[in-house]
């Protein structure tokens, strides 16, 4: 049996950090995309994306925020939003020295969600 991405990356510790680095280093840095968090409760923000990212990534489903629509409802993301996030979740990835093969199998993960994400 494969191991997961989740357990291949470290678990929810190593993941917690590639949250961090990419809210604080990228995702707040730029202003393509800045302004979608002016108001929002970073720390529980961060809390939502590192569980929801270990699930997405084969680990423990102890995601228990909104659905994907839910929670970007009324945003009216565009692609270019999209890709930003995207392109700094690669980053993030990256820069904790993750095989770029390994970041692929995550982006696609996360790609699989677009439609519930775009246009809400």
């Amino acid at each position: 049996m494969e191991q997961s991405l989740y357990n291949k990356l470290g678990g929810e510790e190593a993941i917690s950090k590639v949250v961090d680095y990419f809210y604080s280093e990228l995702v707040l840095k730029d202003d393509t995309v800045k302004h979608f968090f002016e108001n929002t409760d970073m720390e529980k923000q961060r809390q939502h994306q590192t569980k929801f990212i270990s699930f997405a990534l084969g680990g423990p489903n102890q995601y228990s925020g909104q659905s994907m629509a839910k929670a970007h409802e009324g945003m009216n993301l565009q692609p270019e939003h999209f890709n930003a996030i995207a392109q700094h979740l690669h980053d993030a990835l990256a820069h904790f020295g993750i095989a770029e093969a390994d970041i692929d199998k995550a982006l696609s993960k996360v790609a699989s969600l677009k439609d519930d994400i775009l246009y809400q």
